[in-house]
Parts: C-alpha cells; sequence; structure tokens
C-alpha cells in the first residue's frame, strides 16, 4: 500500500510539504491568538494565507497517498508547527495579561515590591477561606508576566497566583520603559 522507496525527489517533495505545513500551522495558531484579541483584519489576513498553503500542501500528498514521505512530511509539519506558533507567541507577539496574586500574610510586601519593579499594582483586602487575604492585581506586558511572578514567589511561596490574557487594557498605569522589547 505504501512506497517506501527512497529518492532525493521523494524526500524533497516530503520536506516542502513539510515547510508547507510548518509554515500553515504557525499561521493557524497566530491566527487564533490574534482572533482572541479582537483583531479582525489581522485574523481575516492570516486566515487567508492559512488556507492557501494548507490548500498547496494537501494537494500534494493526495496527489500521491501511497507516498508514505509525504504523509509523514505533512504530520511532522503539523506539530512542529504548532510549536513553532506557540514559540513565537511566547517570545513576540505583544499584549497583556491579568496577574492576580493572593497572599495571606505577605500582599502589602508584594504590592511593594511590583511597584518597586516599575509595574504599576493594586491592593485589595478580602476574605478567603481561612480568614482575611490580600488580593494583589496588575496587569503587565505578556513578556513580563514570570517577572511578576518571581517577584511575588520570592516574598511569598505559598502565593495563589493565576495569569488570564487581557483582551484590551484602557489608561492605568503602565512605565513606558516595561513595554518596549
Amino acid at each position: 500500500m505504501f512506497d517506501f522507496e527512497v529518492s532525493g525527489a521523494l524526500l524533497l517533495g516530503a520536506l516542502v510539504i513539510f515547510l508547507l505545513r510548518v509554515i500553515g500551522v504557525t499561521l493557524a495558531t497566530l491566527r487564533v491568538l490574534v482572533m482572541m484579541r479582537g483583531s479582525k483584519l489581522g485574523s481575516a489576513a492570516l486566515g487567508f494565507f492559512e488556507v492557501l498553503v494548507y490548500v498547496l500542501a494537501i494537494g500534494e500528498v493526495v496527489n500521491n497517498l501511497s507516498n508514505v514521505w509525504n504523509i509523514l512530511g505533512y504530520c511532522l509539519g503539523f506539530s512542529a508547527g504548532t510549536l513553532v506558533g506557540m514559540w513565537l507567541d511566547e517570545r513576540y507577539i505583544v499584549g497583556f495579561a491579568n496577574v492576580r496574586i493572593i497572599s495571606r500574610y505577605k500582599a502589602q510586601g508584594i504590592v511593594e515590591a511590583i511597584r518597586k519593579a516599575g509595574y504599576g499594582a493594586t491592593l485589595e483586602w478580602a476574605a478567603g477561606k481561612s480568614g482575611s487575604v490580600g488580593l494583589v492585581l496588575a496587569t503587565v506586558n505578556r513578556l513580563d508576566v514570570n517577572k511578576v511572578c518571581a517577584i511575588a514567589d520570592e516574598l511569598d511561596s505559598q502565593a495563589f497566583i493565576t495569569v488570564e490574557e487581557a483582551r484590551a487594557v484602557r489608561r492605568g498605569y503602565m512605565n513606558p520603559f516595561k513595554l518596549e522589547k
């Protein structure tokens, strides 16, 4: 059923399919992320190129379904494209995240340390399961999330921390030097 013959032309075809899938799935990953941030035009443009690349890649695979190398190139390209898209998102896609830190005893110190590091932060007091807790809220550049979490961890290793994507940010304290990368 499958053709396992190895030649330069067959491997080159599989490599082209692999690269097309890496590009296509990377575009798909970025399109979803851009769409979640509310950019209609950006997600539509990425979707156009995503599907164009998909049609080219799947066309090559369907033309010769007995060529196992093309099928492997297609499948491996999908996996690699997912990783590349996630890697690009983590390192280069700008945006904001809401960091919520709940600390039983060290909230005041955490908010002060976050502010000293150049980020805006708000402190509220709330009632937790075991009594009063401090709730620290900080909206930061996505690339700075780990720094803010590290500040909290350093001061209170027991702090409960959540991070959510901020779809839009309007006003508030944003250190312009922290936005540049």
